[in-house]
């Protein structure tokens, strides 16, 4: 059994015991988070009207973590100006538990 989930925007595949990274969710880790259900698919597909009411996807948030560093550079030629900055976004690792469908 498959469920659809949104989170932060977008939207996840994810079956019992997988490890998916959302945007950070400002919740300490080892506690539980509960996710609206888009789809749930598996012997029978259902499909919500944007979600399915009687169904939840339940995870345990395992760490707050960090994505890879990405470089940022700006420069304007003749005008001595050069800035390179760079970014690392915040995820939270959430490791789904159950699917209530």
């Amino acid at each position: 059994m498959y469920a659809i989930i949104a989170a932060g925007g977008r939207q996840y595949r994810v079956s019992q015991g997988d490890v998916i990274y959302v945007d950070k969710i400002n919740k300490d880790p080892d506690t539980t988070v509960t996710f609206d259900v888009l789809m749930v698919g598996g012997d029978e597909v259902r499909v919500g009207n944007p979600v399915l009411a009687d169904a939840k996807v339940e995870g345990k948030i395992v760490a707050q973590v960090k994505g890879e560093k990405i470089i940022i550079g700006k420069y304007k030629s003749k005008k001595n100006y050069d800035r390179v900055t760079g970014h690392r976004q915040p995820y939270t690792k959430v490791e789904i538990t159950a699917i209530n469908a």
